[in-house]
């Protein structure tokens, strides 16, 4: 089994989200894998009660903020995205991280804040061109992944994690399956070390970076890769179905 994650950024509207589940029809293969959809934050109330969405379809919210109220203008809570249908929660995403600076120490609060309200955090980690061409890859995604793990209890909170490199978010490059098995073993090795064999095995570790269906199988048959974050291709139901069919 798969993880399949669609993660929508700034696209898809109230109609736009209700038309995409009414033209999505899962493949053969799709009902053995774990799917899931970040809508955008106006988008997921009507993803979350939108008739024609498959129920093996869970939603997430792309950002939570890590109070559970106050004045905090354009922001969300843990307990609104609950209320509004998500389950999951992405954090520390590459583009909230190099795009709006947000820091380590403010993805832990978010993680900390999802695990109150019972949602299952994705945690995000990643390097950019110019950390790998200095050899920092693992030096930087372990002090990603650190910070979070300062906050999560491996005993009962279940997690997920996205490596995504930020040189391949976008860009049409794909870290190659070798690429994408180093840095999940190394990712993996810490969680065992942290939290434990029995843990760091059941915790899902996604690839995230211009994954399209012409790749997918590859990716996924890489050797730690439980799973993929997919961005653009998510947003065409034919696409998201092509990959939501690929197993491991």
């Amino acid at each position: 089994m798969a993880v399949i994650a669609g993660n929508w950024k700034m696209h898809m509207g109230v109609a736009d989200t209700r038309a995409f589940f009414a033209a999505l029809t899962l493949q053969e293969g799709a009902g053995g894998n774990e799917l899931l959809i970040f809508p955008p934050a106006v988008s997921l109330g009507a993803a979350a009660t939108c008739p024609e969405r498959d129920p093996r379809i869970q939603l997430g919210a792309q950002n939570i903020h890590w109070q559970d109220g106050g004045a905090f203008t354009g922001e969300t809570s843990a307990a609104m995205a609950c209320e509004a249908g998500a389950s999951h929660v992405l954090v520390g995403h590459s583009e909230r991280r190099h795009v709006f600076g947000e820091t380590n120490e403010e993805v832990a609060l978010k993680v900390a804040a999802g695990c109150r309200h019972g949602l299952v955090p994705v945690v995000c980690v990643g390097e950019t061109l110019s950390e790998r061409q200095d050899g920092r890859v693992d030096e930087v995604i372990l002090a990603q992944l650190d910070a979070a793990l300062e906050v999560l209890d491996g005993d009962d909170q279940r997690f997920m994690v996205a490596y995504e490199p930020v040189w391949a978010i976008g860009t049409g490059e794909t870290a190659t399956p070798d690429d994408a098995a180093n840095a999940h073993r190394t990712l993996r090795t810490r969680l065992e070390a942290v939290l434990g064999i029995a843990a760091a095995v059941r915790t899902p570790i996604l690839y995230g970076g211009s994954v399209k269906p012409a790749n997918a199988a590859e990716l996924l048959s890489a050797s730690e890769v439980d799973g993929v974050l997919v961005g653009g291709a998510s947003l065409d139901p034919q696409s998201f179905a092509e990959i939501a069919a690929t197993g491991r």
